[in-house]
């Protein structure tokens, strides 16, 4: 691995591959964790975050005609795909800032076996020619494999619970997160992206998908009226949503944004499971349903379309000029619908 200039923003040496020392990380649930106490602590303005009145009618994604897709939301975000941007001069735009990008996944039990090709495909796609910080959190990180990294581009295996079963493991993803965030990453990256890793890089991901607080709509559900929405629709869940409410489904493999606002995000999806936990309630679709249910009020600041996520067990319609990441054929169950 080539040399890099340090800088405040660069993951610490101690978590390099070639140094392969995993951190460790005990995540833990009621009573209520510190991670409730932390605040961030930055500069500026509190981004600004309109307030929707909570019933309203749907957007839809298609527009007129189906080969066309809608480029901005009914609160101004614009909606990301293929034709909607100049990559070559974002990425003139992007390049001095100096920005260093974060991207998590999880990688429990069997699911280690997809890490490889993500990562791969990561380097051929993720964000080409800017610095990039992996975290891969896993329960065997022994088992996670050393795939070579362009400069500038540094991995941490970070070590977490030990689960017998992915299901088990999964509701805890946004406390994981969020509190990665708050020890750690917050320093060392400017955005971060969380994703799931059973799935691929297909085309290039680039400086077009940053913004403040960043949703993917779900590929299984562009395209239908919300009342068929997969929401909790359990009154007595924190993520209920009723059938008048939402503005698309997002799928909660694919998130991200500056990470102050994914901090606030996956924080405030965190505190609204551990009250559903204390009720004995678990949402019908697990963390995806509080993600849905915090994005109906907290209004991404910019969305990306299916081709950023997209299901391989479909072929893609001809509103979508190209798929950009999308899952293994092998295995893509995760996505309902």
């Amino acid at each position: 691995m080539t040399a890099i200039r340090k800088t405040r923003r660069l993951c610490p040496p101690r978590v390099c591959v070639k140094n392969w020392l995993p951190s460790s990380y005990i995540p833990y649930y009621l009573p209520c964790p510190e991670i409730f106490n932390m605040k961030l602590q930055y500069k500026g303005e509190k981004p600004f975050q309109p307030v929707a009145p909570s019933q309203y009618p749907q957007p839809k994604l298609l527009e007129q005609r189906p080969t066309e897709l809608r480029t901005l939301t009914p609160w101004w975000a614009p909606i990301v795909s293929e034709g909607t941007f100049n990559p070559e001069l974002l990425q003139h735009i992007s390049q001095p800032l100096n920005l260093t990008i974060g991207l998590t996944a999880f990688a429990v039990g069997k699911s280690i076996r997809f890490v490889q090709r993500f990562l791969e495909s990561a380097e051929q796609f993720f964000m080409r020619g800017y610095r990039v910080c992996y975290y891969i959190f896993t329960d065997d990180p022994e088992a996670i494999p050393r795939v070579p990294l362009g400069p500038g581009r540094l991995l941490s295996v970070i070590l977490i619970w030990e689960r017998s079963r992915w299901e088990e493991a999964f509701p805890r993803q946004m406390e994981t997160i969020s509190q990665h965030i708050a020890e750690r990453a917050h320093w060392e990256v400017d955005y971060l992206f969380c994703l799931s890793v059973d799935m691929v890089f297909r085309n290039a991901w680039g400086p077009e998908t940053l913004g403040e607080l960043v949703a993917a709509i779900h590929p299984g559900y562009y395209a239908v009226p919300r009342h068929r929405f997969p929401y909790e629709r359990r009154h007595v869940s924190t993520a209920f949503v009723a059938d008048s409410e939402g503005d698309f489904y997002y799928g909660g493999a694919v998130f991200g944004g500056r990470v102050a606002r994914v901090y606030d995000f996956t924080r405030g999806c965190h505190m609204a499971i551990l009250a559903d936990k204390a009720n004995g309630i678990m949402a019908a679709g697990q963390e995806e349903s509080h993600l849905n249910r915090r994005f109906i009020s907290h209004k991404p600041s910019k969305v990306l379309s299916p081709e950023y996520l997209w299901d391989d067990r479909k072929p893609p319609p001809s509103s979508l000029k190209l798929i950009r990441f999308s899952t293994l054929d092998e295995d893509s169950s995760w996505l309902r619908g």
